[in-house]
């Protein structure tokens, strides 16, 4: 690894104030991108700002209408929240199947939307669930945030603070791990808002990242149930094609994940 500054500060405005200073600056929350592409010499930034213990950006909180997770909250205590357990049970599954003991115990929300990695999980709730992405700066709807390969929508010194969830009528999950990363295969989640929009994201799919699948949202607009997708269709147009998988399999997969997720959902 470059040799760098470390900096823990106490707030946003003192972590805003210390990017500004450094020449190459990074922001820290889990550590799970930064940190592997360091140590591979792949960045070497001037000045890591550890943001993970900033007590405003820890906490859950629950109303009628929306569920909102502050970004450095671990993956860990947002799987065993109550109130994330009761209004959006589907999160907390995702969560469950979400790396490693080790990795949920120092993972964060914020770090898993901000970096937009292609198999990550949360970015397939906050697209399915149409969540609005809060920053120090603004509010981002979810449609609006992701913009492709590890690309979304935060300028310079732009740091999450928040994500808040819409409450849906009913939500799922599923996800076809790869059995060495844990990283989703392919994974889709399901969700029907209670306005009645049916949205269907997928993750671990497109070679642009999270993905939302109109072809499947259609079908669930005719019949919210598992058997309306059995003859759907999805085109490989753009899916990832690797040792794990070809595009066609993948296309395949998201039509089983979406079954799966439905049946969750219920």
């Amino acid at each position: 690894m470059y040799s760098t500054n470390y900096h823990r500060p106490s707030s946003v405005e003192e972590a805003v104030a210390l990017f500004g200073k450094g020449s190459d600056p990074k922001y820290l929350a889990g550590g799970h991108t930064l940190l592997p592409v360091m140590k591979q010499r792949l960045a070497g930034p001037s000045d890591v700002i550890d943001i993970a213990r900033i007590p405003g950006l820890i906490g859950i909180e629950a109303s009628a209408d929306a569920l909102t997770i502050k970004a450095a909250t671990t993956y860990y205590d947002i799987m065993h929240n109550a109130d994330v357990k009761r209004t959006i049970p589907a999160i907390a599954y995702l969560t469950s199947v979400l790396g490693d003991p080790a990795v949920r115990y120092r993972g964060t929300i914020g770090g898993s939307v901000a970096t937009n990695d292609p198999a990550a999980d949360y970015p397939a709730a906050v697209l399915a669930l149409n969540a609005t992405v809060k920053t120090n700066k603004r509010e981002i709807p979810a449609d609006q945030f992701f913009n492709g390969l590890f690309m979304t929508a935060l300028e310079d010194n732009e740091i999450i603070t928040a994500i808040s969830f819409p409450i849906p009528e009913k939500a799922g999950y599923a996800k076809m791990r790869n059995p060495a990363s844990r990283f989703a295969l392919t994974a889709v989640f399901v969700a029907r808002l209670k306005s009645g929009e049916i949205r269907v994201a997928a993750t671990g799919a497109s070679q642009n990242g999270v993905m939302r699948v109109g072809v499947i949202e259609d079908a669930l607009k005719a019949n919210w149930s598992a058997a309306a997708l059995d003859n759907v269709k999805v085109s490989d147009d753009g899916l990832m094609a690797d040792i794990h998988g070809s595009s066609d399999y993948r296309a395949n997969l998201i039509r089983v994940m979406a079954q799966r997720a439905v049946d969750a959902a219920g």
